[in-house]
């Protein structure tokens, strides 16, 4: 990747980074003592030694020591019998969107069911012979983020085919807050499953029993369900990712920046895909008062990045989000607000995938008005009151 640092101009700076002065970020507790599901064996092993298991798993799915779960289930005399993989794929080095087959997984021979594309949820085939579906897969906590629509395929299908579904919880590194229009179902979708916000605070077991809990399955069916929970964790705790969860969110600062910079992938600005620093740059060839260029590349796990080979000028956000974003406890719109104002064709700013990341046609409406970031988070605040009276009856752990 190209990357030349140019002397940033004054007002660009304070368009984009004056109204942030008086925030303050929130102090996470440290998580030395934090143990995840996975590696309290003596809390799920027993109950899986009759069983038939399937395993809806990636690389994400390792004990403390680095072995993956189903070698160490494999190991412990579990009838392991399938694999079932995400988004990203069974090794999690699939771009994002890219067609994933099934096949056989090289390591084990046992056979890896993909759901992704045009099988998202699993058939009556896929279960049959199954007792059992373990679920562990590290989330980031974001609704678009597809591994929680995932989980609830997956527990609707169990539900519908009598398989009990047993969640390996995990941190999630956005537990710490809620934040972000909640999702209208009518603009359900792959990116968005449940009337959620885009910020849930919420792990994935939680996610689960709310999931379940809500009637939020199709028909209304419920999940036999069971959440193994982590040890020493509560939604104060700080948590970095020990692997990362996906191709483009290689490290605490990017998984830091995702849920604010995400909804740019529903817009012509490029977030640094293909380019040694994804989800920690925005730009575009038209940011022509940016102090930084960078020229996107095609790359394993950034196939055809937007503005390939076109070099954009943009804004670097690893400092930011270094000393601002973590602990910050919500959304920072100000880049999309100033991006759509600086925009040279503002009729073409927004594509239909940007209503299907927030949620609502309302937050590009208001944009669109010319609302500030302070007016658009305000307009959230009944939905986020009225959606923590639902989180609060799911929660597993000590909230914030």
């Amino acid at each position: 990747m190209k990357l030349q640092k140019i002397r940033l101009k004054y007002t660009t700076m304070l368009l984009l980074l004056a109204a942030i002065l008086p925030a303050q970020s929130l102090r996470l507790k440290s998580p030395d003592s934090l143990v995840v599901a996975a590696d309290r064996p003596g809390a799920y092993l027993a109950s899986l030694y009759d069983k038939n298991v399937g395993m809806v798993v990636n690389h994400s799915s390792a004990l403390k020591d680095g072995k993956h779960l189903v070698d160490f289930l494999l190991e412990n005399k579990i009838k392991v019998k399938k694999i079932f993989s995400p988004e990203h794929g069974f090794r999690g080095t699939a771009s994002a969107g890219a067609k994933v087959e099934s096949g056989k997984d090289a390591k084990t021979g046992l056979p890896v069911i993909s759901l992704y594309g045009n099988h998202k949820k699993p058939t009556a085939a896929d279960l049959e012979g199954l007792d059992i579906l373990i679920f562990d897969i590290q989330d980031v906590g974001a609704r678009f983020y597809t591994y929680i629509s995932t989980l609830s395929y997956v527990m609707e299908a169990a539900a519908e085919h009598k398989v009990k579904v047993m969640v390996l919880d995990r941190p999630n590194p956005h537990g710490y807050y809620i934040d972000g229009p909640v999702l209208e179902l009518k603009h359900k979708s792959f990116v968005g499953m449940h009337p959620v916000p885009i910020i849930h605070g919420m792990t994935v077991g939680e996610y689960a029993r709310m999931v379940n809990g809500e009637g939020w399955l199709q028909g209304s069916v419920q999940c036999d369900l069971e959440v193994i929970p982590c040890r020493n964790y509560d939604h104060n705790t700080a948590y970095e990712l020990p692997i990362k969860p996906s191709p483009n969110l290689p490290n605490r600062l990017a998984v830091n920046l995702y849920p604010s910079l995400c909804l740019f992938e529903g817009t012509p600005v490029s977030i640094g895909r293909g380019t040694d620093y994804p989800f920690q740059l925005i730009g575009a060839p038209w940011f022509k008062e940016f102090g930084f260029s960078f020229t996107p590349e095609d790359r394993p796990g950034a196939a055809n990045p937007p503005y390939e080979g076109v070099e954009c000028k943009g804004f670097v956000l690893q400092d930011f989000a270094d000393s601002y974003m973590d602990g910050l406890g919500e959304i920072y719109l100000y880049w999309l607000v100033e991006s759509y104002r600086m925009a040279p064709d503002k009729s073409k700013f927004f594509k239909p995938f940007f209503t299907l990341l927030a949620g609502t046609t309302k937050l590009q409406e208001q944009i669109v008005q010319g609302l500030t970031a302070e007016e658009i988070r305000a307009s959230w605040q009944d939905d986020l009151r009225a959606f923590q009276q639902i989180r609060r009856k799911y929660l597993i752990y000590s909230d914030y």
